[in-house]
């Protein structure tokens, strides 16, 4: 199979589709922000509704503020975990901390990555309340959320208004904290294809790295996508041959970031630090994850099950490193096809993965997901698809679990709360499939226009 090089009208028109740099308008872009920063005010709004008016002497909402969470679907984990975690006692996180054989969290250690944990205790300095905590954490992260409508715009243009405008910015912005880990991610890729374009991709990618492992010390997810980012970089930065040495900075890079946010905590409080990853380990698939496989397997995935627990803790973890191999064989399999390894394609298809087969699926991941929708052009239909079985699920699981409080309305034929929650869990099983596929056939026109040759398949082997 014969196939043509840089030169190509396949790359030109990848990289005049490419909407990068000052062609983004600075009217466009400033849209953009104000539009994002609204749909921000109306999300602490919405969550919002659940604190005051009148508090308890620990500071939590009244009253009945374990009924109006779910009856008015206002939740969030912001709010819920002002009590439980010594925040509220504005202990530092980690230093102090332990984790009971139950997995009851003590000493101000909090069951996310460090950066989370320190954002946490930001937000709670000057709070006497939760409903202070909420609105000191919602500004500090308002500008991580500004921010990735700032660079979704620089990278897709008005397309950008997927993240601005979408039902998720309004329901999970302030539900966790989300905003922060996906500027990183987005970041990631304005640093690879939209900043400093000038500069070699090598330094470009160790920036990207950087980025990734930063985020890896908010939420985990992007250090899952230093692989493709290094493979991109590996089979893109040299014309007709490969760069090990840029790669493997790559993953140094993202792997010095890790290490360099994490040592200071694990010697001072190595028991604190350990605790947040051992929550994680010991964490039960029960109603509460929204998982295929709480839903799919039950009455034998009862958290009591003992035997079906423990296999999930082989399980999960390990069909999403699966799905991820594959995802990035599949993106080799296309760079010896095309000449360009499509590491946004295949970043956005690990997630799937991860989203469908991890034994918690928690609400807010969706925001995780639509910079992907952004960024790589996904048909219409499968973004409105997810965007409202996401909505489904997201107002369907709270009134569900409102229905159990009050024992009103709680089975598949008493009303939609059970429909919900099943349309939502199954619906958003099945697009996840489908996008996983989506992502890796859909032309990756950043990786396109970024690469400096399209190799040939006699180069390549």
């Amino acid at each position: 199979m014969t196939r043509t090089a840089v030169g190509s009208v396949g790359t030109d028109r990848s990289r005049a589709a490419l909407p990068t740099g000052p062609r983004a308008g600075r009217a466009m872009l400033v849209v953009i922000v104000l539009l994002t920063g609204l749909v921000l005010v109306l999300g602490y709004v919405n969550k919002a509704r659940c604190t005051g008016p009148e508090f308890d002497a620990a500071g939590r909402s009244q009253p009945d503020y374990d009924l109006r969470i779910d009856r008015d679907v206002c939740y969030s984990d912001i709010q819920h975990l002002w009590l439980g975690r010594d925040i509220d006692h504005h202990v530092f996180p980690y230093l102090t901390g332990s984790i009971t054989p139950d997995g009851r969290l003590l000493g101000g250690t909090v069951e996310y990555p460090v950066l989370t944990g320190l954002l946490m205790w930001a937000g709670a300095l000057f709070a006497h309340n939760d409903a202070e905590f909420l609105l000191d954490s919602a500004l500090l992260m308002a500008p991580f959320g500004l921010l990735t409508g700032w660079l979704l715009g620089r990278l897709a243009r008005w397309r950008a208004l997927v993240w601005a405008l979408g039902p998720p910015l309004v329901l999970y912005a302030f539900h966790n904290w989300d905003l922060p880990v996906v500027a990183c991610a987005v970041g990631a890729v304005f640093a690879v294809h939209g900043w400093r374009t000038d500069r070699p991709l090598a330094q470009r990618g160790v920036v990207a790295a950087v980025l990734l492992g930063l985020g890896f010390a908010f939420k985990l997810y992007p250090g899952a996508f230093v692989l493709p980012l290094a493979l991109y970089v590996l089979t893109a930065s040299r014309p007709g041959m490969l760069h090990w040495g840029a790669a493997i900075r790559v993953a140094l890079a993202a792997a010095a970031t890790v290490v360099l946010v994490n040592l200071p905590f694990a010697l001072a409080g190595y028991q604190g630090w350990r605790a947040s990853f051992t929550f994680q380990e010991l964490r039960k698939v029960d109603l509460t994850t929204n998982s295929i496989w709480y839903w799919g397997f039950r009455p034998e995935s009862d958290p009591d099950n003992v035997a079906f627990q423990s296999t999930m803790d082989w399980l999960s973890p390990g069909l999403v490193l699966l799905s991820f191999a594959v995802a990035a064989a599949v993106g080799w399999w296309r760079w010896r096809r095309d000449g360009v390894y499509p590491w946004v394609a295949v970043s956005g298809a690990m997630l799937c993965g991860f989203l469908l087969l991890h034994k918690v699926h928690s609400p807010q991941y969706t925001l995780w997901l639509v910079p992907f929708f952004v960024l790589l052009q996904v048909p219409w239909r499968w973004v409105v698809g997810y965007l409202v079985v996401d909505l489904v699920m997201g107002i369907g699981i709270f009134r569900w679990f409102y229905a159990l409080k009050t024992g009103v309305g709680v089975g598949i034929y008493e009303g939609f709360a059970a429909q919900a929650v099943a349309i939502g869990v199954w619906g958003r099983a099945a697009l996840l499939l489908v996008l996983f596929v989506v992502f890796l056939c859909l032309p990756d026109r950043l990786a396109a226009a970024g690469a400096n040759r399209r190799t040939p398949l006699a180069e390549s082997v």
